[in-house]
């Protein structure tokens, strides 16, 4: 039975990941924002811990995987999924805009992984998983923000799969296409009606399928893999 802790875990991906790791016999302990009836009510569905954290804040991250560790007796998993999206033309993302998804989505993963390491490194094991998005790979117009985010997520993994592998830990990404999920949930129907129609699957995906990749990278079948990003996009890219 694994140690786990999830950053963002409330909704959405995260908290497909709180469910799947629960049910597969892992103690979880996962943070959340501003949700804190959500988390509670998750935290009790699955005999998980929340924790509230601000990936924003140095000191919030710091706090939060301090809590996490003092609870679970140690980290053996730290799964980023925290994020946020933005939709705009290039000339009408303002500066806050940018770095309001640069700062949550690759700082964020960015303070997650430095506050988690040092108990990893103590242990010389460790399974990270960071979340990024198809379009971190490719790009996608009217979303170059959230894209740049993404991409830096994606060379975060990398790098870090090579610093920290001589520790015997592995640091791996997956990289979702499009998910039924509230960030989603601001595109039209005819959107993600074209969006499915675009992925060779015929439809987008469920936040458990997603999941489930997140929970293979952290599995012992996994134990060889790293600095790797594991599409889940249904062949949207290829």
């Amino acid at each position: 039975m694994g140690r786990v802790l999830i950053v963002g875990g409330s909704r959405g991906i995260g908290a497909a990941c709180v469910r799947a790791f629960a049910s597969a016999g892992n103690r979880v302990v996962f943070t959340y924002l501003n949700a804190s009836e959500r988390a509670r009510l998750l935290a009790a569905e699955c005999g998980a811990q929340a924790v509230a954290c601000d990936v924003r804040s140095s000191e919030s991250v710091t706090a939060a995987v301090e809590e996490a560790v003092r609870l679970l007796g140690g980290l053996d998993v730290l799964a980023v999924s925290a994020g946020v999206a933005h939709f705009s033309l290039l000339q009408d993302t303002s500066e806050e805009d940018l770095l309001r998804v640069i700062d949550t989505d690759l700082c964020g993963t960015f303070r997650a992984c430095r506050a988690a390491a040092p108990y990893m490194i103590s242990q010389q094991s460790g399974r990270i998983i960071t979340v990024a998005s198809m379009w971190g790979e490719v790009g996608a117009s009217c979303e170059s923000a959230y894209s740049a985010a993404k991409g830096g997520v994606i060379a975060l993994t990398k790098a870090l799969a090579k610093e920290l592998g001589p520790s015997g830990i592995t640091v791996n990404c997956v990289s979702p296409g499009v998910v039924d999920t509230e960030m989603n949930g601001t595109l039209s129907s005819e959107t993600l009606s074209s969006l499915a129609a675009d992925t060779p699957l015929g439809r987008i995906a469920s936040p458990e399928e997603v999941a489930s990749a997140v929970l293979y990278l952290a599995s012992e079948g996994a134990s060889f893999v790293t600095g790797q990003v594991l599409g889940v996009s249904g062949g949207f890219i290829v």
